[in-house]
């Protein structure tokens, strides 16, 4: 298994280390539900080393950039961050990913870990025009700082207007804790936050500054557990449940991202047509009646009609219920709907209820 440059410092802190994406990671330190709810009222800080980054540059970048995802970076300012989905011909997802604009000429996409390979040989497999694309995943390390203490805590550490980066913005050469840093208030968590980008030789010291600057505020490290139980709440699509190559972006309920307008793309006609036609199939929201936890690819029935599966299931630590996302057929995807969840061959009563199960706007007192 890989190992992040800080997988000893993980080990001393208590993490739990698991195998994720091919990795040896923290799938929780103090447990779960206490690092979820710290995130949600306080802050925790994810180790996100394992994801991939690939450098886009040349005259003919953000031509490439437009043919090779859904979404529009024509419109893109520079410091901007934009997410999209980057499909195959037929509409099915190669993954998502952001994109960060550097200039025209250069524009910085993290991908999933799992996919990092796959989405390196996808793009060099369809470069048109003067690009030059590199895997630069080796030459930095990733941080996840969540929750409504996070512009708190990391303002202990820099002397940069951290007020000044807007969601889905970033900022270049921003020192925190003596370290030129990329930081940008994006996240995975459904929560306010920052996300940075520094040199592997530089990220255990810059994680150790930040655990002692929050240990006033509450801040805890976190693990792979609560960064998916975090993200599940918010209803954030997490590839090869959510997305895949099976399940367009149409069906995903991700339209939003695909811009029929800006022109000709990989996925586009298959997508056009699909999006015509109306998708025979959606995401959406259920909560369990009965008890029983749902599971990612249970099956989903009405009587003895199979009428989906479910992509991601789960206990909610701030809904304090059992809830699910699942693939269904369009006939059975009304909010209130009544449905069955087969779990462990018996069929437990479910309803369709909306998504997503949790936004900050709408803050739940715990």
């Amino acid at each position: 298994m890989k190992k992040t440059v800080l997988y000893e410092t993980h080990c001393s802190l208590g993490g739990k280390m698991v195998e994720f994406a091919g990795w040896a990671l923290p799938v929780q330190y103090s447990g779960i539900i206490e690092e979820h709810e710290r995130v949600r009222n306080a802050a925790g800080l994810f180790d996100v080393s394992h994801m991939g980054e690939i450098m886009i540059g040349g005259p003919d970048a953000e031509k490439f950039v437009q043919k090779i995802v859904t979404n529009n970076v024509k419109d893109m300012d520079t410091g901007r961050v934009q997410y999209s989905p980057m499909c195959y011909p037929d509409g099915g997802i190669v993954d998502d990913i952001l994109i960060y604009k550097f200039a025209d000429t250069k524009y910085f996409l993290v991908v999933n870990a799992s996919n990092a390979d796959k989405d390196f040989k996808w793009m060099k497999d369809n470069i048109e025009g003067k690009v030059e694309i590199r895997d630069v995943s080796n030459e930095y390390a990733q941080l996840a700082l969540q929750g409504p203490k996070a512009q708190k805590i990391l303002k202990m550490l820099t002397d940069f207007s951290l007020e000044a980066i807007k969601p889905f913005r970033f900022e270049q050469k921003v020192v925190i804790a003596g370290v030129d840093t990329i930081v940008s208030r994006t996240g995975y968590t459904g929560e306010d936050g920052f996300e940075l980008y520094i040199r592997p030789q530089n990220a255990e010291h810059v994680w150790d500054r930040i655990i002692e600057a929050g240990k006033t505020e509450g801040l805890v490290p976190a693990g792979l557990g609560a960064r998916d139980t975090l993200r599940f709440e918010a209803a954030l699509p997490l590839y090869g449940q959510e997305i895949s190559e099976d399940i367009t972006p149409i069906e995903a309920g991700l339209e939003r991202f695909v811009k029929f307008d800006k022109g000709d793309f990989i996925g586009r006609d298959a997508l056009l047509k699909q999006k015509e036609k109306g998708p025979d199939r959606k995401l959406v929201g259920f909560e369990m009646i009965d008890r029983g936890v749902p599971r990612s690819h249970y099956i989903v029935q009405v009587g003895s009609m199979e009428i989906g599966f479910v992509t991601s299931g789960n206990f909610s630590p701030t809904l304090k219920k059992n809830i699910g996302i699942a693939l269904l057929k369009k006939e059975y995807c009304e909010i209130g709907t009544d449905i069955e969840i087969v779990i462990r061959n018996k069929a437990m009563k479910a309803r369709v209820i909306k998504l997503p199960f949790y936004s900050k706007k709408r803050r739940i007192s715990l």
